[in-house]
């Protein structure tokens, strides 16, 4: 039996694989001798038992540490040389960084990166330059540079990072949406009742980390506007992350002291707070493609997304959301208020929602196209 080709998929850290590779790396294996590689936690362990692959533990930073990022390099590397793998395939920024420098040291022949997301498009000053010198070396080792969707890679040409071409599979989006899964026919134990809410009630939802990237602030600050109306409610669905991108504070007291704001915490299943609500809200100041985004669109929800890479890709707008700018409250208020009433709009971007997601981001299109592009590559 001829030896199968290895395969090390990296990210940061665990989560992000857990998320972005649920499946998916069970579906490679069936392929490839595959091995998940990123910082230790329970959850590297879980996804060895869930996906039925190996997986080896180099403890990375997400943020910038030159002498504990030299020492994932040297981790990397001597992962590399042990494991001999055909492809290195990267994702989420500091994984990508070193991954790839590792494998082109390493002379892996297939050095792959997905870009997420980009950071330096919203940082300013001396970050940003280094965000982009950081890029700029992680592309020139890679060989293959796949951009999650359109607005990534208009950004990585738009900042000169490479002028390697960027490849970007099937209609974007990493994990694909898996539509039994995702079905708004499903029944949940939680329901409207269990947070007080009426069948008059026009309930948001906001999917996400509560952070001041994800336009929390602005979100909050319109529903404090609003506060006349009482039928209007927005459920949070996330947890803050006040060490990393905290909110203001006004933004906290807010939440805790407005009836109208409903706070659930992070939840392992959000279908059934998706099936609370009349639509999404998810102001976000950046994304690569955005995952909250696809699961309400196959949830039957419509969008209020702001003009940003992957939302605006994802929504179209007038049929399955309403696109607006970033960094305003006024705009998210404005939004809301011609979705709660106009029932006829809300009714025809709801019918559109679901169809639209599975046309074009269906999870098994995407793996297999994933898989065609592994087979190319090893030809």
């Amino acid at each position: 039996m001829p030896k199968r080709v290895k395969l090390i998929r990296t990210s940061t850290v665990p989560t992000s694989l857990a998320t972005f590779c649920k499946g998916q790396l069970k579906m490679l294996s069936q392929h490839y001798e595959v091995v998940a590689v990123s910082s230790p936690g329970p959850e590297l362990d879980a996804i060895a038992k869930r996906e039925g692959v190996r997986t080896v533990a180099v403890p990375m930073e997400r943020h910038i540490s030159i002498v504990n990022d030299l020492k994932s390099l040297w981790r990397m590397v001597r992962v590399l040389r042990r494991e001999r793998p055909t492809i290195v395939h990267s994702m989420t920024p500091k994984a990508g960084l070193i991954s790839m420098m590792a494998a082109w040291l390493c002379r892996v022949p297939v050095r792959m990166h997905t870009y997420t997301g980009l950071v330096f498009p919203t940082a300013t000053g001396l970050k940003q330059k280094i965000l982009i010198f950081t890029d700029r070396v992680l592309c020139f080792c890679s060989n293959y540079i796949n951009p999650e969707g359109r607005g990534v890679a208009s950004d990585l040409k738009r900042y000169h990072i490479t002028s390697k071409p960027l490849h970007i599979i099937g209609n974007g989006n990493v994990r694909g949406i898996d539509l039994n899964y995702w079905n708004p026919e499903l029944e949940f134990s939680v329901t409207r009742d269990s947070f007080g809410l009426s069948a008059d009630d026009f309930v948001m939802i906001f999917v996400g980390r509560l952070v001041g990237d994800k336009g929390i602030n602005e979100l909050v600050a319109a529903m404090r506007d609003l506060h006349s109306d009482n039928h209007l409610k927005l459920v949070l669905v996330g947890r803050q992350e006040p060490d990393l991108d905290p909110l203001k504070p006004d933004t906290v007291q807010e939440i805790e002291q407005n009836p109208c704001i409903i706070a659930v915490g992070q939840q392992n299943d959000v279908r059934p707070y998706y099936l609370l609500a009349d639509c999404i809200v998810f102001p976000s100041y950046r994304e690569g493609f955005p995952n909250t985004v696809l699961e309400a669109g196959a949830m039957g929800l419509p969008s209020i997304v702001t003009d940003i890479n992957g939302c605006n890709e994802i929504v179209v707008n007038g049929e399955n959301g309403l696109i607006i700018p970033t960094h305003s409250s006024d705009a998210i208020k404005d939004a809301i208020v011609a979705l709660r009433d106009n029932p006829q709009l809300r009714q025809h971007m709801a019918a559109r929602s679901r169809p639209m997601i599975a046309s074009r981001y269906e999870q098994q299109q995407l793996w297999h196209a994933l898989l065609d592009v592994y087979t190319t590559l090893t030809a």
